[in-house]
């Protein structure tokens, strides 16, 4: 076995410990992400299944397709973008999307910034926050590793 094998198989061992502690807390609550500069557009459901029309799961969706302009999977749109200020995948981004509940209970900030303060921090996130590229790349797969009952 190659030394990037061993990388691969330990990073995803640790992914599956992480992704079987998710807390309930959150999964208990439906959440959603809204993007844009006063945060009004709608970017999906974060915690839906991956057969839910608005998840960020469903790859068929807008929300969870890597070709729609409102999905975060998208890498060239405003809201997937490492460089657009509207995505959660840029470092510098100045208005990164927010992730509220259906009575808007705010959750945090959804952004890789470390540095953005009230920046959400559950397991979920932290998971998207880390492997975001490979999510991308198969939305469904992860979706299916996430929350692999």
């Amino acid at each position: 076995m190659t030394m990037k094998n061993r990388i691969v198989i330990k990073k995803l061992f640790g992914l599956f410990v992480i992704l079987c502690a998710i807390s309930l807390k959150v999964d208990a609550q439906i959440l959603h992400l809204y993007g844009g500069q006063n945060h009004d557009v709608y970017l999906g459901c974060l915690n839906c299944t991956k057969y839910d029309s608005n998840s960020i799961w469903n790859t068929y969706g807008s929300y969870g397709s890597k070709y729609n302009s409102k999905s975060i999977w998208n890498k060239y749109g405003d809201y997937g973008s490492t460089y657009s200020q509207y995505s959660p995948f840029n470092n510098y981004a100045s208005h990164p999307p927010v992730i509220v509940d259906k009575e808007g209970k705010f959750y945090g900030y959804f952004t890789i910034s470390t540095v953005k303060s009230k920046r959400a921090d559950f397991e979920l996130v932290k998971t998207i926050y880390k492997f975001y590229d490979m999510i991308r790349d198969d939305v469904s797969k992860w979706y299916d590793k996430i929350y692999k009952q």
